[in-house]
């Protein structure tokens, strides 16, 4: 494995290869992003994971100063599973001020964009630098990142960019908490409490299967059953598949979404519902 910080390195390293399979993570990793870098070893011959905090897709009362920086600890959780380990300064990803953008799709001022507004333009911008830079035939993403996952299709379709995105699926707890680096803010009470968020998607999606059609009513149950129980929610929301948006009756391939904060963490899930 080759661990690389600089854009001419990783260019040079990659020129000759012809099937990159690429896993772009801001590092501290964990079980979920270890299993997507199998997923990336089934999918190309050559595995880059690039491991970058990146400041444009955090607002001015978010964490990027306190997200943990882990590389010497995620380049051993990486070491026999990616040949390259891209880890750039900022300096490295943006040697000059960033005035240019990808102006994601409405959706982005939706959901987690309401409550994190810009965030999906930063996200956008730099994994359209990364593929730039790693020239990937495949991208691997988690599905636990709904949203995110979303607007990626859309901006490789629109862009017409030669990559195949895999959305794989939530890697979970025992418990059924997805996997995430923001959980080990959660105290040990909160941790056992976080549970909770994706046992109430999961009977959400009981009561869709079993022909609940008023989608609001349920959405309102769920927040109003979380926040009794301390937490502070965002939304709960029931939305297509494809494309994120309002379904209609006639939907049968739906999402249930969800952001809610436990204490100080902010945590995200999401199930889908084939009716």
């Amino acid at each position: 494995m080759q661990l690389i910080h600089s854009v001419p390195e990783l260019r040079a390293r990659l020129a000759n290869e012809k099937a990159v399979a690429f896993v772009p993570t801001m590092g501290n990793l964990h079980e979920g992003h270890i299993e997507l870098v199998r997923i990336a070893r089934q999918q190309g011959s050559c595995v880059v994971v690039s491991v970058f905090v990146n400041p444009l897709q955090f607002g001015p009362n978010e964490d990027f100063d306190k997200y943990p920086r882990t590389l010497d600890a995620d380049c051993e959780k990486l070491r026999g599973l990616a040949d390259v380990v891209f880890a750039p300064a900022v300096a490295d990803m943006y040697p000059e001020q960033q005035t240019l953008f990808v102006e994601p799709p409405p959706i982005a001022s939706e959901l987690c964009g309401e409550f994190r507004p810009g965030h999906f333009r930063g996200m956008a911008t730099v994994v359209l630098k990364l593929f730039n830079l790693a020239q990937p035939q495949v991208a691997i993403f988690g599905k636990k990142d709904y949203q995110q996952l979303a607007i990626i299709r859309q901006m490789v379709t629109q862009f017409n960019l030669p990559i195949t995105i895999v959305g794989a699926e939530t890697s979970r707890a025992a418990d059924g908490l997805a996997l995430s680096s923001r959980n080990q803010y959660l105290s040990l009470q909160e941790r056992t409490e976080a549970a909770f968020l994706s046992q109430t998607l999961r009977g959400m999606g009981e009561a869709l299967k079993k022909g609940a059609g008023d989608y609001l009513a349920l959405e309102r149950e769920a927040g109003a059953a979380l926040a009794k129980r301390g937490w502070g929610v965002e939304y709960v929301s029931v939305r297509k598949q494809s494309d994120l948006g309002v379904p209609t009756k006639g939907d049968r391939k739906l999402v249930i979404v969800a952001a809610a904060r436990l204490g100080k963490t902010r945590l995200i899930d999401n199930l889908d519902v084939c009716l």
